[in-house]
């Protein structure tokens, strides 16, 4: 049956031509598919093992437990009044892209523009693995703890990421400060507009995180840089003199064309002891 032949053949190109329009954006197809809560695009594009770090539901392993989560993810978005996604940037080397959003919603009437970070590393040609970071305390103004997702590694940024994390870890404004361009900001993890812009406004910014007693100590776990932007995957574990259970959260740093820092944004969920 020659036809059946051409038949399976045309379904074959296909499933491979879906595979690498998955292959080539994960994090497109992802998002994508949390809107539609559409599991089928996701396994077409990696039939291998799929899973997914998300600060809602947790660990999601294997097509059952994903099926769930999307269509939770649809429901939760559709709750949430989602009206539309916005690129910001992305941070992409060999085997892992990091992908910055914000996403627009509208709960309870009032408008918020919601920063989402994604990351999709592929350890295999079939398979991959989503980490996703955000905020819920921006969207229902409650206290989140997120468990650690990573283990402490031999990462290390260096350069002037490497700088500001020594400044931060040592709870100096000034040195925090002076890794940033004049006209540099820092976007807090709460939404697009907790923004905090030049000297004066970051040397506010810091002095205040760092009244609890220190500086924030961070376990760096994975590092993806493209030699314009630099994103730390790490645990929290330390704010002032209070130490933290180990908390996931990621920072994405874009250089400047003088080497310090023209942006730094933040994605987690850790609640500063001052209770700011």
């Amino acid at each position: 049956m020659p036809w059946f032949q051409d038949f399976v053949g045309a379904a074959e190109l296909v499933r491979t031509q879906n595979r690498a329009t998955g292959q080539d954006d994960p994090v497109g197809q992802y998002v994508a598919a949390l809107g539609r809560g559409d599991v089928h695009t996701l396994q077409t594009a990696w039939p291998g093992e799929m899973v997914v770090y998300d600060p809602r539901f947790g660990e999601v392993r294997g097509h059952r437990q994903l099926r769930q989560f999307l269509r939770y993810s649809k429901s939760w978005w559709a709750e949430h009044g989602m009206t539309r996604v916005e690129h910001v940037a992305a941070t992409v080397t060999r085997d892992r892209a990091v992908v910055e959003l914000v996403a627009h919603l509208a709960p309870d009437g009032r408008e918020l523009a919601w920063p989402v970070a994604v990351v999709a590393e592929s350890p295999d040609d079939l398979s991959v693995v989503f980490r996703t970071y955000f905020s819920l305390r921006a969207v229902d103004g409650q206290p989140h703890v997120r468990a650690a997702i990573l283990a402490p590694g031999p990462a290390d940024p260096g350069d002037v990421v490497g700088r500001y994390q020594a400044a931060l870890a040592d709870g100096d404004a000034a040195a925090a400060v002076a890794t940033f361009e004049p006209d540099g900001y820092y976007r807090e993890p709460g939404g697009a507009s907790v923004v905090h812009r030049g000297a004066g406004e970051l040397g506010s910014f810091f002095t205040t995180s760092f009244s609890a007693g220190g500086g924030i100590g961070l376990q760096d776990c994975a590092v993806t840089d493209d030699g314009v932007r630099c994103a730390v995957e790490y645990n929290c574990v330390r704010w002032g003199a209070h130490d933290l259970p180990p908390q996931a959260g990621i920072g994405v740093f874009e250089r400047g064309p003088d080497g310090l820092l023209a942006a730094a944004r933040v994605y987690d969920d850790v609640v500063p002891p001052t209770g700011g």
